[in-house]
């Protein structure tokens, strides 16, 4: 049990760190050598040169300008100054809206905070019962005098805490709600004001059934040529090009290496470079480095050249998916929103992600076993989360070092030392978890894949889902239910079952300790960590020293990285979590939250101004799974306050308490009807009105030779003819109906626009609505 000097220690730790951390980064930023590892995303844009100096050589590497010292905290102002219309341009909605989750948490939690300290701190502290009682068995501090606990049982006072409940809920309520209208509004004029990107044309269509008479891709052309006839445009099919991607990725790293050694004899020319061919140039025959490479690479073509020959027309590559696209965005929202055919499980269409959200490698996984994968992630993912108890009752026993000593004296000497009990009690359990949780979003990315989602967003939504449970069932129930045990094991071990609720009922406020000390080690410290990015230093400098052989190597070392929504998501989460908790059973804990948010507010701002360079852009649908697991944390901590005071004997309050669950969930629903249907749909009416804009100031436009090849599988995408060169076809697929030969014996034509010539009359027409 961490007392208030433990608590003291870890703060001052954490402080410390974060302190070091910042002044860190302030120097190590203003350095010119360091440029390309702070400032990435600006010369991505190319709106960034490497810094000049002129005079002494080691300028070029170390900034000696004194007075930039002197405003090395000007970051901050500087992160804070540009305004959210032009963050939205500059980085997009996305790192817009992510922004605005620290901001909610600001909102909802200041004013929370203000008043659990005007009215429930002095509730809660002008009681003795810790101190009278000492519960005899159940370990306490001077800190849990803050909370719940210091209450006697059955008092008048837990009246007070029920209506704070309610306040507390209604004005988390309120901002939400507010939060939710705001960002629907946002994504609504950003979509408005959006140029044009082909997935706002394309629709993905899955489990295409079989045919015999045709292909893939002759029946889906002549399905939505009849059931979409006026509007279907152009599809691709879907390949698995797997294995063709890992030949090109390997002769891209050899076409690489050829620069190089190019370069290298450009230099020097009087000596041709030279190279042992065995594995990292360590052994094998000494051999020709230019020749060598020159001969690889022509060898790696033609396997490349057959590999995509296979590709294209080996039936077994082609799978039952391709990307519809239409004439325009009222058709694809039309077709994206409805279904297709009378049997539901075939034709099934989404709308497709944008063309650098596409996780090619799922795409090539059959639709049937989908299904099955998320059975076996489902239960893999089941035992993962059990079996991760095991290292957090360990951090809880490291957490509860004195509640052992009690049940077991041997452990008595691990305690004696005061600075060291403070040192394992206040700061060592939070790093301990902190280290077990390194590799979790890693384990649970991977994962996602293996389940077969056809985006990058969507695989980083469900590994943040799955993320945000195992916090709740491991991180928060299991910290609380291992820590209580070995906190009170005396009380376990000597009571009868029936008194054991009621000493947990005590003893669940009290971790709030151990909770303060996980949100300075994460929260405090390890936000400042994260702006300055020691291991993509490293890395950046070590790659460049060593492994830096042409310009793009050097691009690819600066490797800016991205918010990582399936990481950064669930860990804001845990903090509403804990903030709504223990917000009437604990407030003491809410000082630290709100400066987690504050923090890692203005450092994200500054990480997603200069460093982070975006992977997709979603227009900020993740925000409904944002705004319900807000709403989740919300519900859960009504239901354990419930329980807790039940504990606590206060009859006559906490039957008070059932109807707040109730209106929340109420509130939740109300949410969702009225605005997430903006963030999964997309209304006929505002893709009417930006096809009408479109059609106005682009007559000519030649949308099917912009989406010709938009969602062809990049490696594909190098071989691909341009069909479409005169202007005049590129008109004609928009004014004429043509006729489509077909396969099949009971009709011999489909009329609909393509781009096989012929025409059609009004009578084929009719002929082919039997199709």
């Amino acid at each position: 049990m961490a007392t208030l000097a433990d608590i003291g220690l870890a703060a001052a730790i954490n402080i410390l760190s974060a302190f070091i951390f910042f002044v860190a980064f302030a120097i190590l930023r203003l350095q010119p050598f360091n440029d390309r590892v702070y400032f990435p995303k600006w010369y991505l844009k190319g709106l960034r040169t490497e810094p000049t100096s002129s005079g002494a050589f080691v300028r070029k590497f170390v900034n000696l300008d004194y007075r930039s010292y002197l405003r090395f905290l000007n970051w901050m102002p500087d992160a804070l100054r540009m305004p959210e219309p032009e963050l939205v341009e500059h980085a997009g909605l996305d790192s817009a809206v992510y922004l605005r989750i620290y901001l909610t948490g600001l909102k909802i939690f200041v004013p929370i905070a203000f008043l659990a300290w005007t009215i429930l701190v002095p509730v809660n502290w002008t009681n003795s019962t810790l101190e009278l009682e000492r519960l005899s068995n159940v370990t306490s501090s001077d800190i849990d005098k803050l909370s719940i606990s210091n209450v006697p049982l059955g008092s008048e006072r837990f009246w007070g805490h029920v209506v704070m409940a309610y306040a507390f809920t209604f004005w988390a309520c309120y901002v939400l709600l507010k939060e939710y209208e705001k960002v629907a509004s946002m994504r609504l004029q950003f979509l408005a004001s959006e140029r044009r990107r082909p997935d706002q044309y394309t629709v993905l269509v899955r489990n295409v059934p079989p045919d015999p008479d045709e292909s893939v891709s002759e029946l889906v052309e002549h399905f939505f040529l009849v059931n979409h006839p006026d509007r279907y445009l152009t599809h691709q099919l879907v390949y698995n090009a797997n294995k063709l991607a890992k030949l090109v990725k390997e002769k891209e790293n050899l076409q690489n290496w050829l620069v190089y050694y190019k370069n290298k004899f450009s230099r020097n020319s009087s000596q041709r470079p030279s190279m042992k061919t065995g594995f990292l140039g360590l052994w094998g025959k000494r051999v020709d480095a230019i020749d060598y490479h020159e001969s690889e690479i022509e060898k790696l073509s033609k396997e490349i050249a057959a590999e995509r020959e296979r590709v294209s027309n080996d039936s077994k590559c082609i799978m039952p998916a391709a990307f519809v696209s239409f004439k325009t965005r009222w058709a694809a929202a039309v077709c994206a929103q409805t279904q297709q055919s009378r049997n539901p499980t075939v034709w099934l269409t989404e709308w497709a992600p944008e063309p650098r959200d596409v996780y090619w490698q799922n795409l090539a996984i059959p639709y049937v076993s989908l299904t099955v994968r998320k059975l076996i992630i489902g239960v893999a993912f089941f035992f993962l989360t059990f079996f991760f108890m095991i290292p957090i009752a360990f951090v809880q026993s490291l957490a509860s070092i004195e509640g052992i000593g009690k049940a077991a004296p041997f452990l008595k000497p691990l305690v004696e030392k005061e600075f060291i009990k403070s040192f394992v009690q206040g700061f060592l359990p939070g790093i301990v978890l902190k280290i077990f949780l390194i590799f979790l979003p890693t384990i649970l990315m991977i994962m996602s894949k293996f389940e077969g989602f056809g985006s990058v967003s969507s695989l980083e939504r469900r590994s943040a889902s799955r993320y945000y449970l195992f916090n709740f069932v491991n991180v928060f129930l299991g910290s609380i239910i291992t820590g209580s045990a070995f906190e009170q094991l005396d009380s376990f071990i000597h009571q009868s079952a029936t008194d054991i609720p009621k000493t947990i009922g005590v003893a669940i406020p009290m971790k709030a300790t151990f909770f303060i000390t996980y949100i300075m080690v994460d929260g405090w410290a390890g936000v400042a960590g994260e702006i300055l990015m020691l291991k993509p230093l490293i890395i950046y400098h070590l790659k460049n020293s060593f492994l830096v052989k042409t310009e793009k190597d050097r691009e690819e070392a600066m490797d800016p990285g991205s918010l990582g929504f399936n990481t950064g998501e669930p860990r804001i989460q845990f903090y509403f979590l804990l903030g709504f908790v223990y917000a009437t059973v604990t407030p003491a804990i809410l000082p630290f939250i709100i400066v987690f948010f504050a923090l890692a507010f203005v450092v994200f701002r500054h990480q997603i101004i200069n460093v982070y360079s975006q992977q997709y852009e979603s227009a900020a649908a993740f925000w409904p799974d944002v705004h319900g697991r807000i709403v989740t944390a919300l519900v859960i901590s009504q239901v354990l306050l419930l329980g807790l005071l039940s504990t606590k004997e206060a009859a006559k309050s906490t039957p008070f308490l059932v109807a707040l669950p109730v209106l929340t969930i109420w509130f939740y629903r109300f949410c969702k009807g009225r605005y997430e249907p903006a963030f999964v749909k997309f209304p006929l009416q505002e893709a009417m009105m930006k096809d009408t804009l479109e059609r106005a100031r682009e007559p000519n436009l030649n949308l099917k030779g912009y989406l010709q090849n938009s969602y062809l599988h990049p490696v594909l995408k190098a071989c691909v003819e341009d069909k479409d060169k005169e202007v005049d076809d590129g008109e004609k697929w928009e004014t004429e109906s043509v006729l489509v030969p077909t396969k099949r014996h009971s009709q011999r034509n489909t009329p609909a626009p393509s781009g096989v010539s012929g025409s059609s009359s009004s009578s084929s027409l009719r002929e082919a609505s039997d199709f």
